[in-house]
């Protein structure tokens, strides 16, 4: 009966969590690769002088802080990118008319709209998970020859610190443009 309680409280968080954020896109489905068109957004960015992974959670807690202090409603998901290590939030519809400005610790941008091929994961966020899956979106490029890697691969993370990490969800991304077919042709030949 104890464990019963114990599944049904987290369980409750994570629902809870889940139904609390305005989402900025659909998640990829775990296991899947798909290719996606990210909509231009406002973000939110924090940023280390060292890799997001050894930032150790301090970019999270700097711009939770911006955000409560400036009335910010949390959207879903956040991005990190890992070298060096930047994180962002992203301002959802309602809070789009506020005058929100960059700190010394926070800058406000905007971010243009982008494809990027997906694969969603399940498990806690690491760093070995996330190169794993890095290198499957990277062998996917190399297998489809009418897309180019733009930049490198970030993070995309859907939850909160205080989930456990099997029940955690993300996802890697790599931006990616389709190659014209001279540049295509060329590329064959080399």
């Amino acid at each position: 009966m104890k464990q019963f309680w114990k599944i049904s409280v987290t369980l409750l968080i994570i629902s809870t969590e889940l139904a609390a954020y305005e989402s900025m896109h659909q998640k990829t489905s775990v296991g899947t690769i798909k290719i996606l068109h990210i909509p231009e957004r406002l973000a939110l960015e924090a940023q280390s002088e060292t890799t997001y992974f050894e930032a150790d959670n301090g970019l999270f807690r700097k711009l939770f802080r911006f955000i409560t202090d400036n009335g910010v409603s949390m959207t879903t998901p956040v991005e990190a990118e890992i070298k060096p290590g930047k994180m962002r939030f992203f301002v959802g519809k309602q809070d789009r008319l506020k005058s929100i400005r960059s700190t010394s610790v926070v800058e406000v941008k905007k971010i243009s709209p982008m494809l990027v091929v997906a694969i969603g994961v399940r498990g806690s966020y690491s760093e070995d998970r996330f190169r794993k899956n890095e290198k499957q979106l990277l062998a996917w490029i190399k297998r489809n020859e009418k897309y180019e890697a733009t930049g490198d691969a970030y993070a995309v993370y859907w939850n909160g610190p205080f989930v456990p990490g099997f029940f955690k969800r993300s996802e890697v991304h790599l931006p990616i443009r389709k190659m014209n077919e001279l540049k295509r042709k060329t590329k064959v030949e080399i």
